[in-house]
């Protein structure tokens, strides 16, 4: 699966990584629907850099289509809110 963090690039990532991730994920979906702000930022923080130490970084010229876009560790949890779909970041 190809990632983009926003604003950093994109990484390969393998489906094994996909459930802790999730874990994550979900953990970032309840801080956003109470409102903890503190909770979504350490949570957005552990998500991305999952990613990053999961991922193999794609070259800066690579134009590989990504499936999963992730926002970028200074997004705001209402900006967040907007990239959510019913499953949260990650899909499953």
């Amino acid at each position: 699966m190809i990632v983009r963090i926003m604003g950093e690039g994109q990484v390969k990532l393998e489906d094994a990584h996909l459930t802790e991730l999730n874990k994550l994920d979900d953990e970032l979906l309840a801080e956003m629907e109470n409102g903890d702000d503190a909770g979504f930022r350490a949570t957005l923080t552990a998500l991305l850099d999952a990613v990053r130490r999961f991922g193999t970084p794609l070259p800066d010229d690579a134009l590989e289509p990504s499936e999963l876009i992730l926002p970028s560790p200074e997004s705001t949890l209402e900006e967040v809110q907007e990239l959510l779909s019913d499953d949260g970041l990650i899909p499953g």
